[in-house]
């Protein structure tokens, strides 16, 4: 009877059994499979023969041993809650498919920094060639010991070191300074900037800080209103967000917001309140395109561009790798505003 070796699961042979069957060392099984040294083409065809009578398929620490490289990335993603957002599982999608395009794969951390048992394994064992940091926070702990261990990584997001790291980031502060002149220009008068959770911002997270930032200084060199408010990440913190505002200053025409998660409740609350958008209350922001036209009327925005972002990065992070010596480079995009139907000129009110 003849069999089919895919009908039962062999175990694995690693490179230390080739070296056996086929009668060398490891370091002369190592160089046949890398290329990096020449050995002769009897030997070459002895390994080869071994490798096609067992099945071989080198895993990750062959791939290491061999190469000097695993080809995988670490993802180092930690978030506030228990889950992800659509949004953030937009990144880690741009992320996957943007490494899987250069025959990489991704390793998913929650790492929170370099004290987490997770973050040391990852670094400190070498279980990827390099790591993607998102959720950049400042100051950020898990950046020093990348830096003083010399191991590459990227972030997408910045602090203060702008110019010796390599990062891709949006610029949040231009981003929403231009939702607030777009708004301006249609009259509104009082305007509202709705934000991420606030233990996020309370963490430092970068994003949060530099769009309030940019809000607030919009804000007074156009003359307007305006009130900071931080929001959960999910709808039903959009809906609660807008009593919340309308009961600090009633006269809020027009919303700014950096939350997509929270887009949907933001649009319900207004409905609630009795505001129609865009004819009682205009809405603008920075979200997914995805997340602005999934709302009715679709919102005008700043479209984030993750598939561009994840790309960007998984390709800065290889360079990195094949290039360590290299200068580091940047990022920053300011994507325009996207024109739709969510704004419109403030009301008249007596």
């Amino acid at each position: 009877m003849v069999s089919n070796r895919f009908d039962q699961q062999s175990p694995p042979v690693n490179i230390g059994e080739i070296a056996r069957l086929a009668g060398v060392s490891r370091s002369t099984v190592s160089y046949a499979l890398s290329g990096k040294r020449p050995i002769s083409d009897r030997t070459r065809q002895r390994i080869q023969q071994v490798i096609e009578d067992q099945g071989f398929q080198p895993n990750a620490s062959a791939r290491a041993l061999a190469h000097g490289r695993t080809r995988t990335l670490g993802l180092v993603f930690p978030t506030v809650s228990r889950r992800y957002t659509d949004m953030q599982l937009d990144f880690i999608n741009s992320v996957v498919d943007a490494a899987a395009a250069h025959d990489h794969d991704i390793l998913l951390s929650r790492s929170d920094g370099d004290g987490d048992d997770s973050f040391r394994r990852l670094v400190g064992e070498r279980r990827v060639d390099g790591a993607l940091l998102m959720e950049i926070r400042a100051p950020d702990a898990r950046l020093e010991p990348l830096v003083d261990s010399g191991f590459p990584f990227v972030s997408m997001g910045h602090t203060a070191h702008t110019d010796t790291l390599s990062w891709v980031d949006l610029d949040f502060a231009e981003l929403t300074a231009a939702c607030v002149a777009h708004l301006g220009r249609l009259g509104h008068r009082h305007l509202a900037l709705v934000g991420r959770p606030r233990e996020l911002f309370d963490a430092g997270y970068v994003p949060a800080h530099q769009g309030r930032t940019g809000f607030l200084r919009a804000v007074g060199e156009l003359g307007l209103t305006g009130e900071v408010h931080h929001c959960g990440d999910d709808a039903a913190s959009g809906q609660a967000v807008v009593a919340r505002l309308l009961d600090r200053d009633p006269y809020t025409t027009a919303v700014v917001t950096l939350n997509e998660a929270a887009l949907v409740g933001l649009y319900r609350g207004l409905g609630l309140a009795g505001r129609s958008v865009p004819g009682d209350f205009s809405v603008t922001g920075v979200a997914a395109a995805r997340w602005a036209e999934a709302v009715t009327p679709m919102m005008t925005g700043a479209d984030v561009p993750s598939d561009l972002m994840g790309r960007l990065a998984v390709e800065l992070l290889l360079e990195r790798l094949d290039a360590p010596a290299a200068a580091p480079r940047q990022h920053l995009l300011t994507p325009p505003l996207t024109p739709r139907a969510s704004t419109g000129p403030a009301p008249h009110r007596n």
